[in-house]
């Protein structure tokens, strides 16, 4: 399973609005049911908060390429919105995988392994 990028802001808004959310001190992430099966959509936000344009950019980067790690194992049909809190500054790589999994799992849209096969 790959996932889509959410790009409009409506997007980010209704996810945002109606959607459920779970946190933690590096991570907030909003997930909302839609009515298709189709792939996971995702979008992230880095608030200025964090840092200038080039260290924003560089969190979008490390979150899309542990999106797209634990793709395979997200269950298909859900919008999500991951927004980075302050925390996520003080964290490594691994740091923030862990903390985008527990998530995932905490939100059950992470497949367990029976479920993968």
């Amino acid at each position: 399973m790959t996932f889509e990028r959410l790009r409009k802001n409506e997007d980010f808004a209704r996810v945002i609005a109606s959607g459920r959310s779970v946190a933690d001190g590096r991570l907030v992430l909003y997930y909302l049911k839609r009515e298709d099966d189709g792939a996971v959509r995702i979008g992230f936000s880095v608030s200025k908060k964090i840092g200038k344009a080039v260290r924003r950019n560089y969190y979008k980067r490390v979150l899309r390429e542990i999106a797209r790690a634990l793709a395979p194992g997200v269950r298909p049909g859900f919008d999500l919105v991951v927004i980075a809190r302050s925390g996520i500054r003080e964290s490594t790589f691994s740091d923030i995988e862990s903390s985008f999994l527990g998530l995932l799992r905490r939100s059950r849209l992470h497949k367990q392994k029976e479920e993968l096969r």
